[in-house]
């Protein structure tokens, strides 16, 4: 039943209106994605305000799904979603059978999802997918109210949205009241991170102005208010919308007399209602709204044309909304009001009531209401089971926060004495309820809370004769950062004669990875060799294995002997095949694709095993988690070698499987450094936000210090170098990483960022700040030390970027330390550092007035570099020293990528090319030189084979190369010539050879 509740005009309101429609319909296109959080007090009018904004959207084209969040701790995971897609089905027209049957088959998704820890990301995908196909290629837009009661899965399928991973042209509206967004509100730091995305904007909505106030009063009256009475109406009311039209209503009705109390003008309202009505009031206030109209004749108890005319007069008295799904209080602030009026007896009575109803018909949104109101009825036996069942359905929808919480909820009620006619609660198993309730408390972060609940489980000892339980409070520990007590608990189990072998094979294995995070790398492989012994001697202990091989092999890559740590690595793929496990073969690859592209540098062969192992786990149906990880991990490799071209199309494959958590971040910040390079600032900035957004709840170092490196190096090639400082700085004060490369990497770019401000003089260097950068250089030269070969070799190349900064900094650019510099990244054929090392190299020799020919050489040298990586920005700086140094850099036509990334419409691209520096669609001459000068001796040799028509087979037979290997050939000229067809390809071949 529908009302008129709305009745009232939108007053003072218009500004917002249309700065609504703009940010979340004119202003983004395909694929991009927007959110508005409206916050403001109760009464306010956000509620009013979405309503409008929907209908508004509605008529612009776009796809309106609204839902609202329940009110109660408990909520059922991803209810305003479910909510939303039943009313969309529930409006939509007989001639729209093909949209809901879209909406029918995602509500089945819920339905039939099987709750694994490892398969929320897969629902998140489907739920992706689904909302691509009711969108229809319209834009969709997401309406959420009451948001501050948003569950946890809701929140984390927004995140994943709003982070451009569903590839849907999607906007959220949600509302969310300010007042509860107190202390440690889960929404609270979200909301925060939030606010600094460009995509994502919080519209606080203030209270009416005088003005607006007497606008909204006089419509609601019929005439303007006389000087005193909206005086009185402004005093009392503070602009508050609700209010104001409250007390416009009494004015209108002659009903005089009220208190000047919010609370007292409520009570007269419901006091005038007859009998049936006043008793609808208090039922919706006391249920979970919405309160269907089955539900509530079931608790009130009345006929039904008697329920109807009850609910027509609180209807008609502004107190209740009816709408399709049931009935609301006209605001929440009624519930909070009538909340003492009943007396206790009275109130435990509805509570039955609605929790007897409910009984009747259970339903998968149910369990969670039938717990709160038997809690409430006082009945704690017929609450346990409606909690236990809504903590299994919450971990079903990997909602491990609500499960938590349901299962403390029937902690407490399994220990509440019976006090209601059911009797004696039923027996349940305490002990069971505490490991449930500790295990996803562990799963939701809460890792305090679980050694808690493990402590009450063992009864307090701090030992328990239990192996299990003490590796599971291990691994709490240890998430919790108690390294010291997990590692002696860890050590407690080997060292134990009631421990079985398969115990202390997964306590060694998880102690050497707890060393290795610790950077204690021989520890650790002692711990892996013992691991390893224990496994051999159990059967299906291949996760173990896996584990124990990863921190052996990163122990001996890290020291001395990187070939044995590279050996029991591959050892561990070996058995992984053997068992045939999909995720412990996955597992296998991930190890030994990180550790030949990490520690040991072996980059070509790490990027051919990572995707070698991509294909074999997509073949194991893991192509959404591993292969994107794997993909990931060639896409940084190709990257570092310079093949910046097919990294692009790596990454792109990936993200077609739209990754969620941890493998989204992998993936974006790995195409991320590529816009960088690129000098793609729009890409760029989206990566990051998506990143940002993502990371909104925390993350860990090996994600957050790569995304503030990549906004170092953005802001730096923006000139905005105090950003840059800002975020190298909050690496340095996060981070505990270990990682002598990555740690090395921050430090130079921090380093960088103070030269460069030096050097333009828009920002005065700051010498706290290099300070720091200056004692985290000492460290990663004194860590670096003891870590083996490959390893060292990687950090030397970093530190030989800062000590040639610090000379930058030092006002003398010494261009020795860059040609150091430059010779280490040669060294490990890492083109883009290597190019920039060369370009101060010049910079310093010209500084110094000597030695010019030099300088002229290495800026050539860069500059052919920088081209054939498509690298612009630093193409730019090149070209601008070449510039003031009138130094002739015989400039070729245009490499990899660089026109590419901005022009990919044109069928061939031989006629429009980009000059490096220029905006993105600026476009330059015609090149008069060879076009084939950016082609290697090799890649020359290839197109001429295929200008005579000879396949990849052929080719590599003439050439002595493998058929793969020319196909990577073939692509790279294809980027280079920027043509699509090996017939554009010849016919340049041919009109550059005279033919």
């Amino acid at each position: 039943m529908a009302s008129d509740v709305d009745s009232a005009p939108l007053v003072g309101r218009a500004d917002q209106l249309a700065a609504l429609r703009a940010a979340l319909h004119d202003d983004i296109g395909p694929g991009q994605t927007a959110a508005v959080f409206v916050t403001g007090e109760s009464g306010v009018g956000k509620t009013r305000l979405l309503t409008e904004a929907a209908a508004r959207l509605r008529d612009a084209g776009a796809v309106v799904l609204t839902g609202s969040c329940l009110d109660i701790g408990d909520a059922s995971p991803l209810h305003p979603v479910l909510q939303a897609l039943r009313r969309f089905d529930a409006d939509l027209a007989a001639g729209q059978a093909r949209t809901s049957a879209a909406v029918r088959g995602l509500l089945r998704t819920f339905a039939e999802e099987s709750g694994g820890a490892d398969s929320a990301g897969a629902l998140l995908e489907r739920v992706s997918a689904g909302l691509s196909l009711i969108a229809e290629g319209r834009p969709l837009v997401l309406v959420l109210d009451d948001l501050q009661w948003v569950d946890r899965t809701t929140r984390q399928l927004l995140l994943y949205l709003l982070a451009g991973l569903g590839g849907l042209q999607l906007s959220v509206l949600a509302a969310v009241r300010a007042e509860s967004l107190q202390g440690a509100h889960p929404l609270r730091r979200v909301l925060t991170e939030l606010r600094r995305l460009r995509s994502v904007r919080v519209l606080d909505l203030a209270p009416l102005d005088r003005a607006d106030t007497d606008r909204l009063a006089g419509e609601i009256v019929g005439t303007p208010l006389a000087p005193e009475a909206a005086d009185q109406v402004w005093q009392r009311s503070g602009g508050n919308p609700f209010v104001v039209e409250e007390l416009a209503r009494d004015l209108r009705d002659g009903r005089d007399g009220l208190s000047d109390t919010l609370r007292e003008i409520f009570l007269s309202r419901v006091d005038v209602l007859p009998r049936q009505a006043h008793a609808a009031v208090h039922a919706v206030a006391a249920g979970v709204e919405p309160v269907e109209h089955w539900l509530l004749a079931e608790v009130l108890g009345l006929p039904e044309q008697e329920l109807i005319g009850a609910l027509r007069e609180a209807v008609a008295h502004r107190l209740l909304v009816g709408a399709d799904d049931g009935y609301r209080l006209r605001h929440r602030l009624v519930a909070e009001v009538l909340a003492h009026e009943l007396l206790p007896a009275e109130r435990a009575g509805l509570h039955r009531r609605y929790a007897e109803a409910l009984t009747q018909a259970p339903a998968e949104l149910h369990q969670a209401r039938l717990a709160h109101h038997w809690r409430l009825a006082g009945e704690p036996g017929r609450a346990l089971p409606a909690a236990m069942a809504a903590a299994r359905e919450a971990q079903r929808l990997h909602g491990f926060a609500e499960a938590h919480r349901h299962w403390s909820a029937a902690l407490q009620l399994a220990a509440t004495p019976a006090s209601g006619p059911a009797g004696v609660p039923p027996e349940v198993d305490r002990a069971a309820l505490l490991e449930q309730a500790a295990e996803t408390a562990h799963q939701s972060g809460e890792h305090a809370r679980a050694l808690s609940l493990l402590a009450e489980l063992t009864g307090g000892e701090p030992l328990d004769p239990s192996c299990g339980l003490r590796i599971r409070r291990a691994r709490y520990l240890a998430a919790a950062g108690r390294s010291a007590p997990a590692e002696a608990e860890y050590r407690g189990v080997l060292e134990s004669v009631d421990c079985t072998a398969r115990d202390r094979a997964a306590a060694a294995a998880r102690l050497a990875e707890l060393l290795l995070h610790l950077g204690r790398y021989a520890d650790a492989g002692q711990r892996a060799r013992e691991a390893l012994e224990l496994a051999a001697t159990v059967d299906g202990s291949t996760t173990e294995v896996v584990l124990a091989s990863s921190a052996l092999g990163f122990s001996e890559a890290f020291l001395e002997d990187p070939d044995a740590g590279l050996a029991v690595v591959r050892r561990a793929l070996e058995t992984a095949e053997r068992s045939g496990g999909p995720e412990d073969v996955a597992c296998a690859y991930l190890h030994l694709a990180e550790l030949l592209t990490g520690p040991l540098n072996i980059l070509e062969e790490g990027v051919v095993v990572a995707r070698r192992g991509a294909e074999r786990v997509a073949e194991l149906g893991l192509g959404r988690t591993y292969e994107t990880r794997l993909l990931a991990i060639a896409t940084n490799g190709l990257f570092r070698v310079g093949q910046w071209a097919e990294a692009e199309k790596v990454v792109a494959a990936a993200l077609r499987h739209r990754p969620s958590g941890a493998d989204a971040v992998e993936l974006l910040l790995a195409r991320c450094r590529l816009s960088v390079g690129y000098g793609d600032v729009e890409a760029s900035d989206r990566d990051l936000e998506a990143v940002a957004t993502m990371l909104a709840g925390g993350g860990a170092p090996r994600h957050v210090l790569p995304m503030l490196i990549l906004r170092a190096g953005l802001a730096m090639w923006q000139g905005r170098h105090d950003v840059a400082r800002q975020a190298v700085q909050r690496g340095l004060t996060e981070s505990r990483s270990d990682d002598v490369v990555l740690l090395g990497a921050l430090a130079w770019h921090g380093l960088r960022a103070e030269a460069e401000a030096h050097a333009s003089r828009t920002v005065a260097v700051d010498p706290t700040a290099v300070r720091r950068l200056r004692d985290a250089v000492d460290r990663v030269a004194a860590k670096s030390v003891t870590a083996a070969g490959p390893v060292r070799l990687n950090a030397d190349g970093f530190l030989a970027l800062c000590t040639a900064e610090l000379t930058r900094l030092d006002g003398r650019g010494d261009p020795d330390a860059w040609a150091r510099s430059a010779a280490e990244w040669d060294k490990r054929h890492h083109p883009y550092p290597a190019a920039y090392s060369r370009l101060r190299q010049a910079e310093a020799l010209l500084a110094r007035r000597s030695r010019s020919s030099t300088a002229s050489k290495l800026l050539r040298q860069a500059h052919e570099m920088a081209l054939s990586l498509g690298a612009v920005p630093l193409t730019s700086e090149i070209r601008t020293l070449a510039g003031r140094a009138r130094v002739d850099l015989a400039e070729p036509a245009q490499p990899a990528g660089a026109g590419r990334r901005q022009d990919r419409t044109r069928p061939t691209g031989v006629g429009r090319r980009r000059s490096a520096g220029a905006g993105p669609g600026a476009v330059v001459a015609e090149p008069t030189v060879d076009e084939l000068t950016t082609l290697t001796a090799r890649e020359r040799e290839v197109l001429a084979a295929v200008a005579e028509g000879l396949t990849n087979k052929e080719i590599g037979q003439r050439l002595f190369i493998s058929e793969r290997t020319i196909g990577v050939h073939v692509s790279h000229i294809f980027d280079k010539l920027q043509v699509r067809t090996r017939v554009q390809a010849s016919a340049i071949h041919l009109r550059n050879r005279g033919e």
